[in-house]
This record gives C-alpha cells, structure tokens and sequence, in this order.
C-alpha cells in the first residue's frame, strides 16, 4: 500500500468518525449514515490494499526478489 493511499484511506476515516459523532451528536440520522458509510468505505479499501501487498510480497518470494 502506498503511503498516498494509506492518508487518503486514514482520512477518510477521520472524516466519517467526524460526521458520525456530529450526526449524533445533533441527532441528524442522515450524517450518522453518511460517517458510518464514509468508515466502512475506508476499511474496504484498507482490505484490498492489504490483498494487493500479500499478492506482491508473495510474488517477490516467487521469483526470488
């Protein structure tokens, strides 16, 4: 994972977490959904990422890098 997506994953995170506690704390239903969207995007992205890394680190193994 490079460190460009692993800032704009982290961030989008914060940014969710934000709208979920500001939703909440409001009591605006739709933000809270949105934050906790915004949350659940980031870790799916954080997943895949991780496949990614897994792939490359047993390809290098592989082909002896």
């Amino acid at each position: 994972m490079g460190l460009d997506d692993k800032i704009s994953n982290k961030a989008e995170d914060l940014k969710g977490k934000a709208k979920e506690g500001a939703g909440t704390a409001t009591g605006n239903e739709d933000l809270r959904q949105e934050g906790k969207g915004d949350q659940a995007s980031s870790a799916v992205k954080d997943g895949v990422e991780k496949v990614k890394d897994g792939i490359s680190d047993i390809k290098d193994k592989l082909t002896g890098k």
